[in-house]
């Protein structure tokens, strides 16, 4: 067990519990999604693993080292946690290689310009250091949202709503990238969505919400089905090769 989350819970109206007795345990390098509908908490937990919300009650490990319960509270930029945001929020005056190195106050300049260039390379963006966010493509500006993400060397990797800016030829290809990248890399994430075909591409295992409270977990394959997530245009040998990969 690398990760274990307890009982957490939170409450934006005292009255009403927006995430309530959240539990779970992840192994390292396991890819979670946590699936649901809008308004169903998937944002919130994000939010409170991160550390921009405080809970209510509950109790987040890593390993061994406490994040949060009833006694503590470790600010977020203290937790090893890395985020890609939904709008990837790259800073459009800083060039590819200024926003991966954003959070590598702590590496001597010459560490930093390797840690870049490894990165880069994890995410085949080499050759595009000196370029701005705007002069790239939304999937060139989401492979930079997650080299940035990546490069602290993270315990745990967020990722909120990744894929919804893009288009839907785009995703099929990103999904496939980013499961690439996160299992060559043997990264522990966790990522929402509300869309199941993210879910089945991406996740080892998937947590669907409802209302705020876990409704069920497990294998993709399991949880979706191995046929409801095929689009109808996909010919027999396609189908198979993706119950194989399944």
């Amino acid at each position: 067990m690398f990760i274990s989350i307890d009982n957490l819970c939170f409450c934006y109206d005292p009255k009403d519990r927006a995430l309530d007795g959240f539990s779970i345990t992840i192994e390292k390098g396991e890819v979670v999604s946590i699936l649901g509908p809008s308004g169903s908490g998937k944002s919130t937990l994000l939010r409170l693993l991160a550390g921009l919300e405080i809970p209510c009650e509950g109790t987040f490990k890593i390993e061994d080292r406490v994040i949060f319960n009833d006694y503590s509270f470790i600010q977020p930029e203290k937790r090893g946690i890395g985020m890609v945001f939904q709008d990837y929020a790259l800073f459009p005056h800083m060039t590819v290689a200024e926003n991966i190195s954003f959070g590598l106050k702590d590496m001597k300049r010459l560490e930093k310009k390797a840690r870049v260039k490894e990165v880069l390379e994890i995410v085949e963006l080499e050759g595009f250091e000196h370029r701005y966010p705007h002069q790239l493509s939304g999937g060139q500006q989401q492979r930079v949202a997650i080299a940035r993400a990546m490069a602290p060397n993270p315990s745990l990797i967020l990722l909120d709503e990744p894929f919804s800016n893009l288009d839907a030829e785009l995703q099929v290809k990103i999904r496939k990238d980013l499961r690439a990248i996160l299992k060559d890399q043997g990264i522990t994430a966790v990522f929402v969505t509300h869309d199941e075909n993210d879910a089945l591409a991406i996740a080892d295992r998937i947590v669907k919400l409802k209302d705020g409270e876990i409704d069920s977990v497990g294998r993709p394959c399991d949880l979706l089905g191995a046929q409801s997530w095929m689009p109808k245009e996909m010919n027999v040998e396609q189908k198979k090769d993706s119950l194989v990969r399944v």
